[in-house]
């Protein structure tokens, strides 16, 4: 062996070594479950961690070296890391069982539809031309735009002609939301559950055959260092609602918004077992939201939960609307003869649960009663 290949050899050990270990301690950090801006982030990039784990697994297994026990140990953190981290993704998989049902209804039973569009708009963005291209093509029965400021409400108004029933709170923090629907809402009201600049929308709607379905649209902060230090606020509004959600005494039920978080975090899933509420991403896909401008660097932000009452119709991610985000649209049938074989899947919260979840809604009123928070 040459000493330049040799120096190569050595080279290659040490950037695997490096990859390798930030991909493990990015694997282990979260499953601390404290709620700190940089373990919290590591929920996000999962795929980008499996493919991280991946290549230094193979890399490390097919580089020529000495057998080592620290070698061994490394390769077989490699592989548990990679196992874990897959499992945490394969329900948002083709290959996993879908957790909500296609729809049995005709596409053309209008009274029994409702169709939603999600759009986080990035309120810098100025060019509304595409979200309401997107929005006169899909005909939705509700629009849920977020990050939308007064500019945005004056670009959106131009669609009350058709879509009639409003509730809006433009701001200039990137936190503004606003909401058209075609069919009647029920008393809307905007709330301001932890933070007096983070709006929330609940009301209900109306189908068009008498059906009333409970409405829920979020968008707290994230955890970033120039949004909020922790995920504390976040996921105690995910989990109040959570709360109110089973007040509902098993009524229709939708829940959507950009959640600054992901579909496989903790908080996420605690909060559908909390709500009893479905993912139809299960069994259909990932489809990553956020970043529509980095293709390797995208994971799924906004979503869509719902009660078992309904069935799915469509789901899709839109075209890029000159935002950091991709809209999505979801079409879905209510069909609650079938609810029962749809929520069985569920797994209800545990009393460890409804524990851990009335810490996190403690730890999140208080850090949100701190002036010193962010």
């Amino acid at each position: 062996m040459s000493d330049p290949y040799a120096l190569l050899i050595t080279i290659g050990h040490w950037i695997v070594w490096i990859v390798g270990g930030l991909t493990i301690l990015a694997t282990l950090l979260p499953i601390l479950r404290q709620t700190a801006w940089w373990i919290r982030a590591c929920d996000f990039p999962r795929l980008q961690i499996v493919a991280g784990l991946a290549l230094s697994l193979i890399a490390e297994l097919f580089l020529p070296e000495e057998p080592s026990l620290a070698s061994d140990i490394f390769v077989v953190s490699l592989a548990a890391a990679l196992l874990y981290q897959a499992a945490r993704i394969w329900p948002y998989t083709p290959l996993h069982s879908r957790q909500v049902l296609d729809a049995s209804r005709p596409d053309d039973d209008h009274d029994n539809h409702i169709s939603l569009m999600v759009a986080n708009v990035l309120m810098y963005n100025r060019d509304a031309s595409r979200l309401l291209g997107h929005i006169k093509n899909l005909q939705p029965d509700i629009v849920l735009a977020v990050e939308t400021d007064d500019w945005w409400l004056s670009q959106l108004e131009r669609i009350e002609k058709d879509f009639p029933y409003t509730c809006h709170a433009p701001l200039p923090n990137t936190y503004g939301m606003l909401v058209f629907s075609r069919l009647p809402l029920q008393k809307p009201q905007i709330r301001y559950i932890l933070d007096k600049e983070i709006p929330s929308f609940h009301g209900c709607v109306k189908l068009p055959s008498g059906v009333s379905v409970n409405l829920h649209f979020l968008h707290p902060k994230p955890p970033a260092p120039q949004e909020s230090k922790t995920s504390a606020r976040r996921d105690a509004e995910l989990l109040v609602v959570g709360k109110v959600i089973q007040g509902h005494k098993g009524r229709p039920t939708i829940v959507a918004g950009d959640l600054n978080d992901v579909a496989w975090s903790h908080t996420s899933e605690l909060f559908r077992r909390l709500s009893r509420l479905l993912d139809p991403r299960v069994g259909r896909g990932l489809l990553p939201t956020f970043h529509a401008d980095h293709r390797l660097l995208r994971w799924p932000l906004d979503h869509v939960f719902h009660s078992a009452h309904f069935r799915l119709q469509r789901l899709e991610r839109l075209t890029h609307i000159g935002s950091d985000h991709f809209p999505i649209y979801i079409r879905l049938s209510y069909e609650p003869s079938g609810w029962q074989d749809q929520e069985q899947q569920l797994e209800a919260a545990d009393a460890d649960d409804h524990e851990e979840i009335e810490e996190k809604i403690v730890e999140g009123v208080t850090e949100a009663a701190d002036p010193n928070a962010d």
